[in-house]
């Protein structure tokens, strides 16, 4: 039975070359016209990185809790999957007690208690701001963690994975109740237009599990450019 932390590394197993997360950025802002695309091996390195920073750094490990508060983002993506690699319960919602949290947002931060700012330009080398000594400035420090990953402890199958818009799942229920809620066909480039945070995160659980990918599209833009990216990226599903 496949789990959340399964998807990825099953989806490379088959085809790490293959692009996996193609994102149009055009929100109004320092990363306004940013194209990114990820084949599988270079978002399990991400994975695998934010893993590493997850153990080695908090100690986060199954039943802990990881706070995303961010903006449907590629990088919300990674994030994800690293928690779910350590078997932590990440939660959406911002309802639970967190160990971590998560966010893009530098108003977002906790007063008290470990945190990782993240800022969303690909090049980005820095959050471009001073930061209180428990918060992680993403940009510049993720990078120096291994691209290798090795979990600490794997999570039990009753072990919560998911908190979202007030249901939880476990690590051994959420790929198939996921996939049961938004299916996606098998092999399928998945395009995706302003998503919520939860829609991507299981739009892009859905798509990976059955080898497909995701053309993700930030920001408005006029129905011809629409039409026109998803023509040029191959999507196949809307």
């Amino acid at each position: 039975m496949p789990t959340p932390a399964s998807v990825l590394s099953d989806l490379n197993d088959r085809d790490s070359a293959a692009p996996r997360i193609t994102c149009y950025d055009d929100v109004p802002g320092p990363t306004a016209g940013e194209r990114i695309e990820l084949s599988g091996r270079v978002l399990g390195t991400w994975v695998s990185k934010a893993g590493n920073a997850l153990q080695e750094e908090w100690d986060i490990e199954p039943g802990s809790v990881v706070r995303l508060s961010m903006q449907p983002h590629w990088r919300l993506l990674y994030w994800a999957w690293a928690a779910w690699s350590v078997g932590a319960h990440v939660d959406l919602d911002g309802d639970l007690t967190a160990d971590l949290v998560v966010t893009d947002d530098a108003g977002s931060l906790p007063d008290e208690g470990p945190a990782v700012l993240v800022t969303r330009g690909a090049l980005a080398r820095s959050a471009g701001t001073d930061l209180p000594d428990p918060v992680m400035d993403e940009a510049a420090e993720l990078a120096s963690f291994g691209d290798d990953f090795v979990a600490w402890q794997e999570p039990d199958e009753d072990d919560l994975a998911l908190t979202l818009e007030g249901s939880s799942l476990t690590h051994a229920a959420a790929v198939a109740d996921v996939v049961a809620a938004v299916p996606v066909a098998t092999g399928a480039r998945l395009h995706l237009v302003d998503p919520t945070a939860g829609r991507l995160l299981r739009a892009a659980m859905s798509a990976w599990a059955g080898g497909g990918s995701l053309v993700l599209q930030l920001g408005g833009v006029d129905a011809q450019t629409l039409t026109r990216r998803a023509s040029s990226e191959g999507v196949t599903a809307e």
